[in-house]
C-alpha cells in the first residue's frame, strides 16, 4: 500500500463510478483489507503542548488499585488526556492496558463488543479467545453475558493487573450494552480495573463498588485547571503571562480546559501581546462553556483561516480520523502533494488548533478533530451542497478501500450514497472475515446496508446463510436457505452447490443423520466452479456422514492432505468449521469412535497446538479439538486433567460444537466429577446435557443424558428413581423416528444399554445375556468396536453369575485383549463395579499371558483412585478460616438452594435471575470456600453450622 494520494482520488468521484462495481473491485485483494479502526484501540499520543495534569495523574495513580475509575465532565476539560497520561503511567507498575476510543457507530453490541474483545487480545490473545467465540450467538442477553463470562474468565487467568479503558463512553446507551457493561463491573475479578472517560453520567450501578471504596470518581471540579495548571499552560501557549492575568482568565473559564486554548489561539490570531490589558480584552469574550464555544470559534479562529486551511479542516471532519495522505486524497481537484500536507497538518497541530495526533502508523501520523471544533466543523460541511458532500466521501472511500481499511471504506462508500459498491466491497471482502474467524463483523457491515441492497445480492445472502449456521441460529438459517433455493437461477451451479453444503452442516447441527444421508449422492458431484470454502465445508460434511455409516477409513481419506481445498495462494484453509483443523478434529474422533484413543489423542494434540498458534481465524478448532482430547484423557484415568481442560470452557462448547462435541464434553465432566466423589456435580452435568438437548431439539443427546442417568442411579442404589429415567428414555425412544439403517442409532443404542444395566442390577440376567449379545452385534456391524470392549465386559460378569465360567472368561480375554490395543481404561472400569474383582478371580485361577497381565495391572492402579478421591476429600484443600461470613448475601442465597440439591437452572428460576448468573455466583463460592465443587460446598456448609 502506498502512502501518496492516487490517481483515481484526483479523478474526482464521478469517473470513479463511472464503471459497475464489479470493475471498480478488479484487482482488489480482499486479504489485505482490516475491517476494524486501529486506532481505536491505541492508548493516544502525549500531547507534549498540553501541560501536564501532574495533581490529577499523581491522585489516579495512588489509587490505580481500585475497580473503577469514572472522569465525568462536559467537553473540553482533558478527559481523554487525562485517561491516555494516567494508561501510561500505569506501564511501569506492571498493568496491560485495553484501549477502546468510542463513537456513534460502536453503540451496537456486536461492533462494541468486536472492538472490546479485539482491544484486550492485543494485550494477550488468549483473554479473550473463548470469549470471542461466545460473542456472535446474536444480539440477545443471554450470548452477551456469556461472551462477558468467557472474558472474564480469560482475564482471571492472565494474573497481570488489567485495565479497559473506554473512551467518550457517553456514545454507549444501547440497554444490552450497557447491561454487558454491568456485568463486567459486577463480575470483575481483583484484578481488572475499568476506566470511563464521559460527558454525562454512566448509567451503571456503583453503589456497592462505592460501599467497598472500589471507585474513583472525578467530576469537572476535580479536572479543571488549578491556577497553577492554568498558569503553566498559558506560558506554553504565549511565553510569559503574569499570575494575575492567568488567575482571572482561569476564573472566567472556570479551569476549563478548551476555554483556555480558545483563549490563546485567538489571541495569538489577532497577533496581540500577552499583556494584562489583552488578556482583560479577550476575557471580555466570556467564552466559558460549549454553548458558546462554536460561535467564538467560528468568529475568532475559523474565519481567520486562510481559505486553503478552512477547506482542509472542513474536508477532514467528515471522517473520524484523517492523515496527511488521506487529507491530500479529499480534494477532487487542485490536489495538494502529499509532503505540503504533512507540513500543513503539522503546523497546524503545532498552532494547537485543537488537532490531536493519535498514533503513528508507518509513515503516517493520525489525528482527530476536538470534538467541539468538529462539531462546529460539520456544521459547515452540511452546508455545502449533496454533490460536493458525496464527492468526499467518494474520495474518502477510495482512500480507505486502497489503504486497507475495510469499514470505514464501506461507511464512506454510503455515504457517498454507493451502496451497490458498499455490498460489492463487503461481498468480495466476505471470505476473508469468514476465514479470519471474523463473522461478526461481516454481519455488522451487512447491517449497515440497506436491505433491499442485502436481498439483491445473493452471494451476500449466502454469506450471512453461512454467519447463521456458525452462531447456532438454525431456524434463521433453514429460512435463508429456503429462499435461496427458490431464487437462484439454474445455471448458478456455485451457488447451488454451497447451498447444497449449507443444508448438509444443518442437518449435522440439528443431528439429523437421515436428512444429511440423503444428501450424500449431490455432495459427492461438485461443480468445477464451486469455490474452496465450500468445497472444505462438504468435506466435513461427508466426513460426518461416513462416521455415521461407521466408514471411518472413508471419513479420514476425505480430509487427506492432497485432497483438501486450497486458497488462492495454495495455501491450506485453516480457519472456521469449514477449515482443514476441523477437518482434522474429524479425524481424530473417527479414531475415537473405532476406540482407537492414541491415534486420536495425537491428532487432537496438534491440532490443538496449531489451532493456538493461528489465534483468532482457529479459535472454533481450538475449542473442538480441547474438548475430544478431554474425552481422551478421561478415557485414560486422567480425571482431573480432563476436568481442568473442559470445565472453563463448557460454556463456549455448548455454543459453538456440534453435537457429538457437546456431548462428550458433559459426558466427560459428568464422569470427572463422578470419579472424584463429587455426585451433586455429577448429576448436575448431565441434566445441563438434557437442558441443553431439550432447548435445542436434540433428542440423541436427552436420551444419552437419561441413559447416564440410569447408571449413576443404580451405582447410587436408587432403582426406583433410575427405573423413572429408563422409563422416560424409552418413551423418548418411542417418538423419535429411527435413524437410517445404514447409521448407527446413538439414542436407541443408548436407550438398549441403559435396560441391559437395569436388567442386571435387578437381576434378570438371563433377558441381558440376549440383550448384550444383540447389542454386541449391532456395535461390530456399525464399527463401534470402543463400545464393544465394555460389553464383552459386561457379558462376562453376567456369564459368571449365570454360572458360565468358561464363557464368562472367554468374553472377558476378548474385551481385554481389545481394552488393551485401544488404549482404554475408564471405558472398562465404568462397565461394570464387580467387573475388576472378576478379572482377579480369573487370573488367580489361571494367570494372562504377560501383556495383558501389564494391562490388569494398569486397570488395577487406576481403579483405586475412586475410593482415594471419597477418602482424602477435605483433608487436601485449605479451608478459609471466614468460611461463610465471605459469602455476599446472593450468595448465601444460592448456597441456601444448592444445600437443598436443586439444579442450577432451578436456582436461577428461583432467585429471578440468568443460569449463567448463578454459574458465576458457584464459581465465586467454591473460591471462598476453598471447595472444587457443589458436593464439596454442600458439606463444607454442614460443617460450619454444626460449629
Amino acid at each position: 500500500m502506498h502512502c501518496g494520494c492516487t490517481a483515481q482520488a484526483r479523478k474526482g468521484a464521478k469517473q470513479q463510478m463511472s464503471v459497475s462495481p464489479e470493475k471498480f473491485l478488479d484487482g482488489l485483494n480482499a486479504a489485505e483489507l482490516k475491517p476494524l479502526v486501529s486506532s481505536k484501540w491505541v492508548v493516544p499520543c502525549s500531547n507534549r503542548r498540553i501541560a501536564p495534569r501532574e495533581r490529577l495523574l499523581s491522585r489516579m495513580t495512588a489509587e490505580r488499585r481500585r475497580c473503577c475509575f469514572v472522569l465525568q465532565s462536559p467537553a473540553g476539560y482533558g478527559k481523554t488526556t487525562s485517561l491516555a497520561a494516567w494508561c501510561r503511567a500505569l506501564v511501569p507498575f506492571g498493568y496491560d492496558v485495553a484501549w477502546f476510543s468510542l463513537d456513534a457507530s460502536d453503540n451496537d453490541p456486536g461492533v462494541w463488543l468486536d472492538y472490546l474483545l479485539t482491544s484486550v487480545g492485543r494485550v494477550n490473545p488468549a483473554i479473550s479467545r473463548e470469549a470471542m467465540l461466545m460473542q456472535g450467538f446474536g444480539n440477545n442477553q443471554d450470548g452477551l453475558e456469556r461472551a462477558v463470562i468467557a472474558l472474564v474468565r480469560g482475564i482471571v487467568q492472565h494474573r497481570r493487573e488489567l485495565v479497559i479503558a473506554f473512551d467518550d463512553a457517553h456514545h454507549l446507551t444501547d440497554p444490552r450494552i450497557l447491561e454487558a457493561l454491568q456485568w463486567l463491573l459486577d463480575y470483575a475479578p481483583a484484578n481488572l480495573h475499568l476506566a470511563f472517560a464521559s460527558r454525562g453520567p454512566i448509567p451503571l450501578s456503583m453503589d456497592r463498588l462505592r460501599a467497598q471504596d472500589q471507585t474513583l470518581e472525578l467530576s469537572h471540579a476535580d479536572l479543571r485547571l488549578s491556577p497553577e495548571e492554568a498558569e503553566s499552560f498559558l506560558k506554553t501557549q504565549l511565553g510569559e503571562v503574569d499570575a494575575a492575568s492567568a488567575r482571572r482568565l482561569n476564573d472566567l473559564t472556570d479551569g476549563w480546559v478548551s476555554g483556555l486554548q480558545l483563549f490563546s489561539l485567538s489571541l495569538k490570531k489577532k497577533r496581540r501581546a500577552t499583556t494584562s490589558g489583552a488578556i482583560d480584552l479577550a476575557i471580555q469574550e466570556h467564552v466559558r462553556d460549549a454553548g458558546t464555544f462554536a460561535v467564538y470559534f467560528e468568529r475568532e479562529v475559523l474565519s481567520k483561516l486562510a481559505p486553503a486551511e478552512l477547506d482542509l479542516l472542513t474536508r477532514a471532519a467528515a471522517c473520524d480520523r484523517f492523515c496527511a495522505s488521506l487529507c491530500a486524497a479529499l480534494f477532487v481537484r487542485d490536489v495538494p502533494e502529499r509532503g505540503g500536507m504533512v507540513n500543513r497538518l503539522a503546523r497546524l497541530e503545532g498552532d494547537n488548533l485543537f488537532i490531536t495526533p493519535l498514533n503513528q502508523s508507518g509513515q503516517e501520523t493520525w489525528y482527530r478533530l476536538h470534538p467541539l471544533l468538529r462539531q462546529t466543523l460539520l456544521e459547515r460541511f452540511e452546508s455545502w451542497s449533496d454533490g460536493t458532500r458525496r464527492e468526499v466521501h467518494a474520495c474518502a472511500r477510495q482512500w480507505f478501500l486502497e489503504h486497507g481499511y475495510l469499514g470505514e471504506a464501506v461507511h464512506h462508500a454510503l455515504k457517498a450514497g454507493e451502496p451497490a459498491l458498499a455490498a460489492a466491497l463487503i461481498e468480495q471482502c466476505a471470505q476473508t472475515l469468514f476465514l479470519g474467524g471474523q463473522m461478526r463483523t461481516l454481519a455488522a457491515l451487512v447491517r449497515q446496508l440497506p436491505q433491499a441492497q442485502v436481498q439483491s445480492s445473493l452471494n451476500l445472502r449466502i454469506w450471512m446463510a453461512r454467519q447463521q449456521l456458525f452462531h447456532m441460529e438454525p431456524d434463521a438459517c433453514a429460512a435463508g436457505l429456503d429462499a435461496l433455493d427458490a431464487d437462484l437461477p439454474p445455471q448458478r451451479a456455485a451457488e447451488r452447490f454451497t447451498v447444497l453444503v449449507l443444508r448438509g452442516a444443518l442437518a449435522i447441527q440439528r443431528d439429523d443423520a437421515n436428512l444429511a444421508m440423503s444428501l450424500l449422492p449431490k455432495l459427492l458431484d461438485p461443480p468445477p466452479s464451486a469455490d474452496a470454502v465450500t468445497l472444505a465445508g462438504r468435506n466435513n460434511v461427508l466426513s460426518w456422514i461416513y462416521m455415521q455409516r461407521g466408514e471411518f477409513q472413508a471419513a479420514r481419506d476425505i480430509q487427506d492432505d492432497h485432497a483438501h481445498p486450497r486458497d488462492a495462494e495454495a495455501a491450506p484453509l485453516i480457519g472456521t468449521g469449514a477449515g482443514v483443523l476441523m477437518g482434522r478434529c474429524f479425524v481424530g474422533l473417527s479414531h475415537a469412535l473405532e476406540g482407537q484413543m492414541i491415534q486420536a489423542e495425537r491428532t487432537y494434540r496438534a491440532v490443538l497446538r496449531e489451532a493456538e498458534r493461528h489465534g483468532r481465524a482457529a479459535n472454533q478448532s481450538a475449542c473442538v479439538a480441547a474438548v475430544l482430547l478431554g474425552e481422551v484423557l478421561y478415557e485414560q484415568n486422567q480425571t482431573e486433567a480432563a476436568r481442568e481442560l473442559l470445565e472453563r470452557r463448557a460454556d463456549v462448547f455448548e455454543r459453538v460444537a456440534v453435537a457429538d462435541v457437546v456431548l462428550r464434553g458433559m459426558l466427560v465432566l459428568s464422569g470427572a466429577r463422578w470419579v472424584a466423589g463429587h455426585r451433586l456435580d455429577s448429576f448436575a452435568w448431565l441434566e445441563r446435557l438434557e437442558d441443553h438437548g431439550t432447548a435445542t431439539g436434540l433428542s440423541r443427546l436427552v436420551g444419552i443424558s437419561l441413559a447416564a442417568q440410569v447408571f449413576r442411579r443404580l451405582s447410587n442404589n436408587e432403582y426406583d428413581v433410575a427405573s423413572g429415567c429408563l422409563a422416560r428414555l424409552q418413551a423418548l425412544v418411542a417418538a423419535t423416528p429411527e435413524r437410517d439403517a445404514r447409521s448407527f442409532d446413538g439414542l436407541r443404542y443408548a436407550a438398549r444399554a441403559a435396560a441391559i444395566r437395569h436388567q442386571m442390577a435387578t437381576g434378570d440376567l438371563e433377558q441381558a445375556a440376549l440383550q448384550l449379545d444383540a447389542l454386541i452385534d449391532y456395535c461390530e456391524a456399525h464399527g463401534r468396536q470402543g463400545h464393544v470392549a465394555p460389553l464383552r465386559l459386561q457379558r462376562a460378569v453376567v456369564d459368571m453369575k449365570l454360572g458360565r465360567a468358561a464363557q464368562a472368561r472367554t468374553n472377558m480375554v476378548t474385551a481385554l485383549s481389545m481394552g488393551h490395543r485401544m488404549g482404554l481404561l475408564r471405558s472398562l472400569l465404568d462397565a461394570d463395579a464387580g467387573a475388576l474383582d472378576l478379572i482377579a478371580e480369573f487370573a488367580r485361577q489361571a494367570p494372562f499371558d504377560s501383556v495383558l497381565a501389564f494391562y490388569i495391572e494398569r486397570l488395577q492402579a487406576a481403579a483405586p483412585r475412586v475410593a482415594d478421591e471419597l477418602a482424602s476429600r477435605g483433608r487436601t484443600k485449605p479451608r478459609p478460616a471466614d468460611g461463610m461470613r465471605a459469602l455476599s448475601e446472593r450468595e448465601l442465597d444460592v448456597m441456601k438452594l444448592l444445600a437443598e440439591a436443586l439444579s442450577t437452572k432451578k436456582i436461577a428460576r428461583a432467585l429471578g435471575l440468568s443460569p449463567e448468573t448463578v454459574k458465576w455466583h458457584l464459581t465465586n463460592i467454591y473460591g471462598k470456600l476453598g471447595v472444587s465443587g457443589r458436593d464439596e460446598a454442600v458439606e463444607r456448609m454442614r460443617d460450619l453450622a454444626a460449629h
